[in-house]
């Protein structure tokens, strides 16, 4: 039996120690992944609200920890359309209100003449009236979670709004959510004369570093620019608490699996003294006894990567039907499972490292008078 046999058969001789162990790290793979695929979901969504209806970039308050509680004051959006380069600007307002099975039903206050911005194409009904008129429209996902349709009502705040239209964008949390007049929305939010975020467009052959700078040098007390992924990362502390919280995981996971590893190897050892024993007789060198035990690890840990990744990937589609659909388009990167595969490398290492190096250790003479 070749050396490569041996450490691919031998981590399986005790079959039920090996599942318990593969479980248990897997487990841990499955939370990294499932909660990477969430991660990037979160972040290719943020991306594409970010660049609604082409917009070259966006302004939010400063200091805040999530964009949906910037507040800025109305009069930014006539201040923002003065300054050189700017070509239109409009404000929004964005809220979270619970509909029907939905505790997170997204909500966007916009002016019905700039619709544009969000990308909006309306594919039944018309668009909603200005001011305070109780009109609405909704995606094309809400309305058929919600059992919608032009001519019926969506309560909102005790208040009826009528459905006009049908809409989609492409944007998955934009489809699953509705639009309203911004002054409906600052009344239901309690929010007179306050939006979320302004959406700017600038002048053809305008450079965005250079308008970006201007708006910052001239308001960047009260607003920042923010004109990608990078930079709402930089003002929005949701996303990086998520990455923190991956990361975390991903250390916990290694800890954990790194001492099942060390006690399922151990087990290993012990019950393979006198086998080593032999080994070390016929000329095995202590190198080599090492490196089949940490092989033996590593193999037992890679097979519990697979397994964790497959239960990831299980678990999401578990969770897209019970409401994470609507919410989360989930995005399945290669770096999520290479991120997986690197742990469960990790913990085959330093957990078997130990058990190698003991196994390596053992006198020949010992080992063989072993029962």
């Amino acid at each position: 039996m070749s050396f490569l046999t041996l450490i691919l058969k031998n981590p399986f001789r005790s079959k039920t120690r090996s599942a318990l162990a593969i479980v248990g790290i897997a487990i841990g793979i499955a939370t990294i992944v499932a909660l990477g695929i969430i991660t990037d979901g979160l972040k290719t969504s943020t991306e594409e609200t970010l660049k609604a209806g082409g917009s070259d970039f966006n302004v939010i308050e400063s200091n805040v920890s999530d964009m949906l509680l910037s507040k800025i004051d109305e009069s930014y959006i006539n201040k923002i359309k003065s300054v050189d380069g700017v070509q239109d600007a409009t404000g929004i307002l964005a809220a979270i209100q619970p509909i029907g099975k939905n505790p997170y039903f997204v909500l966007i206050g916009l002016e019905p003449d700039k619709l544009a911005f969000s990308n909006i194409k309306i594919t039944n009904g018309k668009a909603f009236s200005s001011g305070d008129a109780k009109e609405i429209i909704i995606g094309k996902i809400a309305s058929e979670k919600l059992n919608k349709t032009v001519g019926d009502t969506l309560t909102l705040k005790n208040k009826d709004y009528e459905i006009t239209g049908i809409y989609e964008t492409g944007d998955l949390q934009q489809d699953g959510g509705a639009f309203l007049s911004l002054k409906s929305l600052q009344d239901i939010e309690e929010k007179p004369e306050k939006i979320t975020m302004i959406y700017v467009k600038i002048d053809k052959g305008a450079n965005v570093d250079t308008v970006t700078n201007n708006i910052e040098d001239k308001y960047g007390s009260d607003i920042t620019t923010i004109a990608s992924l990078e930079d709402l990362q930089s003002v929005d502390q949701g996303l990086n608490t998520i990455d923190t919280a991956s990361w975390a995981i991903s250390i916990l996971a290694i800890v954990i699996g790194g001492i099942g590893v060390i006690n399922t190897m151990i087990m290993s050892v012990f019950e393979r003294t006198r086998e080593i024993g032999v080994l070390k007789a016929v000329g095995w060198k202590n190198r080599r006894i090492l490196a089949m035990i940490l092989g033996e690890s590593i193999v037992l840990t890679l097979v519990a990567g697979l397994v964790g990744s497959l239960m990831g990937v299980l678990a999401i589609q578990i969770l897209l039907p019970l409401g994470m659909e609507g919410l989360i388009k989930p995005v399945y990167s290669s770096d999520v499972f290479i991120r997986g595969f690197l742990v469960a490398l990790t913990v085959g290492l330093i957990g078997g490292f130990y058990p190698a190096y003991r196994a390596s250790k053992l006198p020949p003479t010992e080992a063989l008078r072993y029962e």
